[in-house]
């Protein structure tokens, strides 16, 4: 009997910076969980989301697709029903492929209308939801209860005494003041308080239930079928509240000194100062404003790490932690006031890197464990990787990232690795579009690095360059130097050149296309000849 499969759990965590674990330098924040899985596997330094922003993000990590590629360019705009994701690629290989958690997945629904696909139908769920099968959806945005009356864990809620029409608002994302009045976790003025709701009860913590929940009925369906499970956790991603004891457990002192400077601003690159005029920007500049919500959103990433600490051991429990390929990971970072900025979707180091973990348990891995990286890796690379690991065929007419088992196996003759990091966005929903007077059309932008130079081309207005060597922060703006006009010439050919490089022939393989070369004549097409 063939062995089983690995399993795959693929945990991200949305707006997670790069630099906030401790495995990754930070000198406060604790976290022993994430530390000992890096300590286990590889911690690549160098990965970069494909888009600074949800949705676009999330595509390229379920498509294996740049954003110009797959065309999901910003949250809600729907992915395309002609794009395979991870589902399309493992099912065929036996797996069950779920979603617990958050996609920002937008389904099309025109697509489906034009093609009379059913959207409550087995296959129009899954092209609803990013081909996952949804074990339980939940984007973590609900304001107004309207939206998603049925919510899941609102009904979880109330279920345990939690009422009103919208609990995930007025408990699980709002406090109480000293006055005993509840305010809105929406407001950052709030963040230095305790949740209303109980720890267990917190959406990081009932997150983790359900996939302990799935895991559990897999197991009990058909023991021997392996799955992917994609862990997507909604903090530490705004509104920034915590549950005690994690709202307190970090302190002004506990935080990373801003990476803002007054000098900055006299080399303002228009599109940056378009953003830096945002309500997050502003309200991100004051002290009072950092001092309120880092310490909580240091406290949501340790909460995190506890509730994996719990997953993990149940894995262990159940004897199939040495048989499941880990992955930590997020979409994108946080500016959290680095740079006058706030948010994410421009293409500094706080926003555009991202923590990527891998920890494979099989002992063809065992010569990286422990490892620190520093290959460039992109957000598309996983699922290529998925596909390895599975025993799938490349698909390498579609996919565009590379596979990291030859590097998580510590193989000693790979391929000449990338020379490139590509992240791409797109603003034209941003109040800047209008600050800059553009039309929807002229929003896009496109970062390039080399891990020394980071590069990014603007549509309509001059690029940036930075140094990353010798100006690891990202404070000095060259592209206006004329003696760097040289790099900037370089790196600009070197965009064109990934833009011609691009996969748009994707309903036939290589594979197929290399069979038919020059065979013409003997199918019968005798054309040329006298």
């Amino acid at each position: 009997m063939a062995a089983k499969k690995p399993n795959i759990l693929f945990i991200m965590a949305d707006q997670l910076r790069a630099d906030y674990l401790g495995c990754n330098g930070h000198p406060t924040l604790k976290t022993p969980t994430i530390d000992a899985i890096a300590a286990d596997g590889i911690n690549f330094s160098r990965a970069y989301t494909q888009a600074p922003v949800c949705g676009p993000s999330r595509m390229s990590f379920y498509t294996g697709r740049y954003a110009i590629s797959h065309g999901a360019t910003y949250n809600n705009v729907p992915l395309k029903l002609s794009e395979k994701t991870i589902g399309d690629y493992l099912r065929p290989e036996g797996y069950r492929v779920a979603l617990v958690g958050k996609t920002h997945m937008r389904k099309d629904i025109e697509g489906m209308q034009r093609l009379g696909v059913d959207p409550e139908s087995s296959r129009g769920v899954l092209l609803s939801e990013c081909g996952f099968e949804p074990f339980e959806r939940d984007d973590g945005l609900h304001p107004d209860q309207s939206v998603s009356p049925d919510l899941a864990y609102n009904n979880y809620l109330r279920d345990l005494g939690y009422e009103g029409d919208n609990p995930w608002h007025s408990y699980a994302n709002s406090v109480e003041d000293e006055n005993g009045e509840v305010q809105s976790g929406w407001y950052m003025r709030n963040c230095d308080h305790p949740a209303r709701v109980k720890e267990e009860h917190s959406e990081t913590a009932y997150t983790t239930n359900r996939a302990i929940d799935f895991i559990r009925e897999s197991r009990a369906q058909n023991q021997d079928q392996p799955w992917c499970l994609h862990l997507s956790y909604i903090k530490p991603h705004w509104p920034y509240i915590a549950p005690a004891p994690y709202h307190d457990m970090y302190s002004v002192a506990d935080m990373l000194p801003v990476n803002a400077t007054d000098a900055e601003k006299t080399n303002l690159h228009p599109v940056v100062e378009a953003f830096m005029g945002h309500d997050e920007s502003v309200n991100f500049s004051r002290e009072e404003c950092r001092e309120r919500v880092i310490p909580a959103y240091m406290g949501l990433i340790t909460q995190l790490d506890d509730h994996l600490a719990r997953l993990f051991a149940y894995l262990k429990e159940i004897g199939e932690y040495d048989n499941t390929v880990i992955v930590i990971t997020a979409d994108h970072g946080d500016y959290l006031g680095d740079h006058w900025l706030g948010e994410k979707e421009l293409f500094h180091e706080a926003s555009a890197r991202i923590p990527l973990i891998i920890r494979d348990p099989r002992p063809e891995a065992n010569a990286t464990r422990g490892s620190v990286d520093e290959r460039l890796i992109e957000a598309i690379d996983l699922v290529p990787t998925f596909l390895e690991i599975a025993g799938a065929p490349p698909c390498d007419h579609i996919l565009e990232g590379r596979s990291l088992r030859p590097v998580l196996n510590g193989e000693s003759k790979i391929e000449k690795w990338r020379q490139y990091a590509i992240s791409e966005a797109d603003y034209a929903w941003r109040h800047a579009r209008n600050t800059l007077e553009l039309a929807a059309d002229q929003t896009r932008a496109i970062m390039i690095t080399d891990a020394r130079w980071k590069y990014i081309h603007y549509e309509h207005f001059r690029p940036q360059l930075f140094d990353l060597n010798n100006d690891p922060n990202e404070q000095n703006d060259l592209a206006t130097d004329a003696s760097y006009t040289g790099e900037c010439e370089r790196m600009e050919q070197a965009l064109y050149d990934w833009y011609r490089e691009r996969k748009t022939r994707t309903t036939i393989s290589n594979e197929t296309v290399a069979k038919a070369t020059g065979s013409a004549h003997a199918r019968g097409y005798l054309f040329g000849l006298w």
